[in-house]
């Protein structure tokens, strides 16, 4: 199984960028860990991040030619307005998860409208590194 995580805006600022809302580790320390869930799983991960909307509507469309499985977003900020994220996740039809390391139920009240929710299969939040684990565990449940 082949399993594309994209990271919208700013996660690349991760243990710099309010430490007590995304806690101390790093993008890199992201990376590393799910790369290594990868290993564990014996599952190709690979994992983008952007702090770009066309870059990213361009990795969602890349996608789809490569065969991708699924899908694990975390659109950051652009989960809350892109329509043109939303539009391309809806045209792919691959399997695709939202995911945010903070609990988006108990923040500002932007966040918590999800313009993608609609259009992704499932959603894990609230628990940093791990809701990446869940969403990846979830689609190897169903494969």
């Amino acid at each position: 199984m082949k399993i594309l995580v994209i990271n919208g805006p700013n996660l690349n600022f991760l243990g710099i960028r309010e430490k007590k809302i995304y806690g101390n580790n790093s993008y890199d320390d992201l990376k590393k860990y799910l790369l290594e869930l990868g290993k564990k799983y014996n599952t190709e991960i690979e994992v983008f991040q952007s702090n770009h909307e066309g870059a990213i509507i361009d990795k969602l469309q890349e996608a789809y030619f490569e065969k991708v499985d699924g899908i694990v977003l975390n659109a950051g900020a652009y989960t809350h307005y892109s329509y043109a994220i939303r539009d391309a996740i809806a045209s792919l039809n691959i399997r695709t998860i939202e995911v945010h390391l903070s609990d988006i139920t108990k923040r500002e009240e932007f966040r918590k409208i999800s313009v993608i929710h609609d259009v992704c299969e499932k959603t894990f939040f609230g628990k940093h590194f791990e809701s990446y684990k869940e969403a990846i565990e979830y689609l190897l449940a169903d494969k």
